[in-house]
């Protein structure tokens, strides 16, 4: 199934959140076309390690070895070059955008607009384009021009400060929340671009703002009242005000919710713990809520005793959600992602051998009406010169050696 498939889309876009938009993209069947500097590429490309035809290695071996971040970021994406600082690659880029439906960027805001090729540029050749900027603060504002990656992003926003102990500094998220989940925002705000395009004929430009995706994803929850009241923001491995949250046990930690009063019940007959919702202190939510920190230490000599098999069994037949903390090496031998296609085998394009102990992704969302396509893995540098330039522009080999020799492509 490849329900993007009459979709083609230019990328100029670098590091993380823009690629990770691409290879989206191109996973529900859309031509993604990657522009790159000649000679240097999407910086990304030169950070290790690196993967190639002698194995894994923390540097470049050879001109075919690739960057394993540069691999799980560009699956499916077509790579040429073209120097969008001359006036001959302003001129191919153009070209190219006519015969586009959507540009995606996510370099400083208004770098494509001084080389002229910002929205405006591109819609005067083709009024029907969708184009998506992923900045980190958007492209207006009093921070538009600041330096942005994921950890500025996260120390601006304030997610920071909401995650971490409560006695304990701010601290960041483990994964770069801000640059992998705007692009899942672009993405489907591109589609409702498209559907717009659709019944209307218009295209248009999306400004996607790392800040204001954290800040979306903040107030969900109704902090403004938990600072109003003076709650502590930051809650650690627990909840704010319940008890749910971390447990040790004898070989490992678990997580369970008691979210109700049947759960708060359920928990203590499990536990035996008949005093507890006897106790007046914890009659009410408003009690346990006030005491919490002395009930967590309750459940905790309760409950640490217990193996992690014991105990998960205990509350599950109590209907009290646990899980085992896993770690990572764990999740990665877990068949169930295997079998639905979470993880998968890594694989450099052109070569039907799997990297060395490479995992990428796939996507984490099963269609009934078929599989979305299998993509080729991460493109050399200009793989793609010849095949995309002769289709889309009409040149032939002889006019693409004549452009590289003189750093156009």
């Amino acid at each position: 199934m490849k329900p993007l498939e009459d979709i083609r889309v230019l990328s100029v876009t670098v590091f993380l959140a823009g690629p990770f938009l691409s290879m989206t993209l191109a996973r529900f069947g859309a031509e993604v076309i990657k522009i790159e500097m000649p000679g240097t590429g999407d910086p990304i490309r030169n950070i290790g390690p690196f993967a190639g035809p002698e194995g894994i290695s923390l540097g470049q071996k050879t001109d075919d070895d690739l960057s394993i971040r540069f691999l799980k970021r560009s699956e499916g994406v077509k790579s040429v070059t073209l120097n969008l600082k001359t006036p001959e690659g302003k001129a191919m880029f153009l070209d190219l955008a006519r015969e586009a439906d959507v540009v995606i960027e996510n370099l400083s805001p208004g770098s494509l607009s001084r080389l002229g090729l910002g929205y405006e540029d591109v819609a005067e050749v083709n009024p029907g384009i969708v184009y998506c900027s992923i900045s980190g603060y958007g492209q207006t504002g009093p921070y538009k021009d600041l330096a942005a990656h994921d950890h500025q992003i996260q120390a601006m926003s304030g997610i920071m400060d909401m995650n971490g102990d409560a006695d304990g500094p701010p601290t960041r998220i483990g994964v770069f929340v801000g640059d992998l989940v705007t692009p899942l925002y672009a993405a489907y705000s591109i589609l409702g671009a498209l559907r717009h395009k659709e019944k209307t004929g218009q295209g248009q430009y999306l400004d996607a703002s790392m800040i204001d995706t954290l800040a979306t994803l903040m107030f969900m929850e109704p902090m403004e009242y938990t600072l109003r009241d003076g709650q502590p923001v930051r809650a650690g491995n627990g909840s704010r005000l319940g008890i749910t949250g971390l447990y040790h046990l004898t070989d490992g930690d678990v997580i369970i919710t008691v979210g109700n009063l049947a759960r708060w019940q359920n928990l203590c007959q499990a536990l035996g713990a008949a005093d507890l919702l006897d106790n007046p202190r914890y009659a009410t939510v408003e009690d346990r809520e006030r005491h919490v920190e002395e009930l967590r230490r309750e459940i905790q000599d309760r409950l640490g005793g217990f193996s992690c098999e014991a105990g998960i069994t205990l509350l599950e037949g109590a209907n009290i959600p646990i899980a085992r903390v896993r770690t990572l090496p764990e999740v990665m031998e877990d068949d169930h992602f295997r079998d639905r296609g979470t993880l998968k085998p890594m694989y450099r394009q052109g070569s039907d051998d799997p990297v060395e102990h490479g995992i990428t992704t796939g996507f984490p969302v099963i269609f009934s009406g078929g599989a979305l396509p299998s993509l080729e893995g991460g493109a050399t540098l200009g793989h793609h010169n010849e095949d995309v330039y002769g289709r889309l522009l009409n040149l032939d080999p002889a006019a693409l050696a004549e452009l590289k020799e003189r750093g156009v492509v």
